[in-house]
């Protein structure tokens, strides 16, 4: 299932064009012909759902739906549901970086234009594959889309601060909403149609390159969501559908005071009632965007980190059982093969590591942790990788590798400028090098390894430093905006990476 190969780490928003933000245009398009030209055979990408809280992709208001910003405006224009005054009206946006607020407001008003124009003039056929879409994704779009217009008319409030009787979803009220919301949700289903009807045809163009494209699926979903607003029993809320605990993970290498997500808590007893019913729909629905995938925070399906709903920082908590093996079996006698790849970082005892190796899922490694005084960063060192691994440079929680190597330690609250001393010190003695530019030794580190899979974030191969960092875990703002230029991606870097894929049988 996982052959010697290597990939990128590139998430949608940070490809370059588009009005704002990378879409699934004709940039999404070259850089997969770049990746075949490079000898990758991975496009790893982040979550694809459409972000609430913070821009963050682990913080959706769908753990279903795609995200519309990523919808190829052009293309619209295209098939006739734009015109070209829609796009001449753009605004100008910054080119290395996302300005979510104004575009989220630019482009979701030429997305309900768009909806406007199919649903009143659209082609037979097409309305045809629409409703057959709608007919075939019912079980998480009628809701979505339902909850997605409430929020507008409530003004973006979350949907605990409702009116009582769509907050409580009282049938008589459901019905008296979808009536009166009757085009809001068929423009939020019009948006689902066409993301899908992009991405099918940017994954069908991967494919055919021979590339891959590793998604990710978090264990949470955000409060503020249609999945907990639709399925309440799930979670653990009180009364007023407020949580009644909070995910998050003790003190660790990225924050002293530990890691608040502050998403609500499974009821794992009622999942397991409903023979994970919930979460067989998702991981379905996630299979048709990816043909593997990251399961992020493996460790909570074998113990989570329980905060109480109270708590200023995650500090105080307690680790909880979670569902175990009776739940990938579960998953397992359902969907046969499950491609996933388990995200073991953080705390990981025995316990995780049989839970990972019962079901065959590679776990991970990050080189960045290897060199440290963390009392697991011996299990990062190359020398100790086995084969069923996922080797990185970094992930997107971490710096950049430049960044990393540069830095004064003042983003990084456990790391003191001894530490960082003594890390730089091993490094070099390590990995043996003196002028080299680091994030290509880096490279070279990951790629020679024994692991199977080895996975280089964009940043690293562009040689970036932390201005290009895609997230800075424990911090609220100013994450995940970051954008490649339109020609960063050179001839010579194009080589580079092919002669170590031929060089290391990648």
């Amino acid at each position: 299932m996982f052959p010697r190969c290597s990939g990128i780490l590139l998430h949608i928003t940070s490809l370059p064009g588009g009005y704002g933000i990378g879409d699934l245009g004709n940039s999404a398009h070259e850089f997969a012909e770049f990746l075949a030209d490079a000898g990758q055979k991975i496009w790893q990408v982040l979550p694809l759902n459409p972000t609430g809280f913070g821009d963050s992709p682990y913080q959706c208001f769908s753990a279903f739906a795609g995200n519309p910003l990523f919808i190829d405006s052009k293309a619209l224009y295209e098939r006739g549901l734009l015109s070209e005054k829609d796009l001449a009206n753009a605004p100008t946006f910054p080119e290395e970086h996302v300005e979510f607020d104004r575009v989220i407001d630019f482009k979701g008003e030429l997305v309900r234009k768009a909806a406007h124009v199919f649903l009143v003039d659209g082609a037979r056929d097409d309305h045809a594959a629409f409703d057959n879409f709608c007919r075939n994704n019912s079980n998480w779009l009628d809701d979505y889309a339902l909850f997605m217009a409430c929020k507008r008319v409530h003004k973006d409030a979350p949907w605990v601060h409702w009116d009582a009787g769509i907050r409580h979803r009282d049938s008589a009220t459901l019905n008296e909403w979808q009536n009166k919301l009757l085009f809001e949700t068929q423009a939020h289903k019009f948006a689902q149609f066409e993301f899908s009807r992009q991405w099918e045809k940017l994954k069908a163009h991967c494919n055919r390159l021979g590339i891959s494209i590793m998604g990710d699926i978090p264990i949470y979903v955000a409060h503020d969501s249609a999945d907990v607003w639709a399925h309440p029993e799930l979670f653990r809320l009180n009364e007023q559908g407020n949580p009644l605990a909070l995910a998050g993970v003790p003190p660790d290498y990225f924050s002293a005071t530990g890691q608040l997500w502050g998403n609500p808590l499974y009821r794992w007893d009622t999942s397991a009632a409903s023979g994970h019913r919930w979460w067989i729909d998702r991981i379905r629905a996630s299979l048709k965007f990816f043909d593997l995938a990251r399961l992020d925070h493996f460790r909570g399906f074998e113990a989570y980190w329980e905060i109480p709903a109270d708590a200023s920082t995650a500090a105080v908590g307690e680790w909880v059982k979670g569902p175990g093996a009776e739940f990938f079996q579960t998953l397992q006698n359902e969907l046969k093969e499950l491609p996933f790849i388990a995200e073991n970082l953080g705390v990981i005892t025995p316990e995780v590591e049989a839970l990972r190796q019962q079901f065959g899922f590679p776990g991970m490694s990050l080189l960045q942790f290897a060199f440290g005084n963390d009392p697991q960063g011996p299990t990062f060192l190359p020398h100790n990788y086995s084969r069923d691994l996922v080797a990185y440079t970094g992930g997107h929680d971490n710096d950049t590798t430049v960044g990393w190597w540069t830095s004064s330690g003042k983003g990084e609250s456990t790391r003191t400028a001894e530490d960082i001393g003594k890390e730089r010190n091993f490094t070099h003695a390590y990995l043996g090098f003196q002028d080299e530019p680091v994030n290509w030794v880096f490279i070279r580190t990951v790629l020679a390894s024994v692991a199977n899979i080895g996975i280089i974030p964009l940043q690293d191969v562009l040689g970036l430093g932390s201005d290009a960092r895609m997230n800075l875990p424990g911090t609220l703002t100013g994450n995940w905006k970051w954008r490649y230029k339109q020609n960063a991606l050179t001839k010579d870097i194009r080589e580079r990476l092919r002669k170590l894929v031929h060089l290391y049988d990648r």
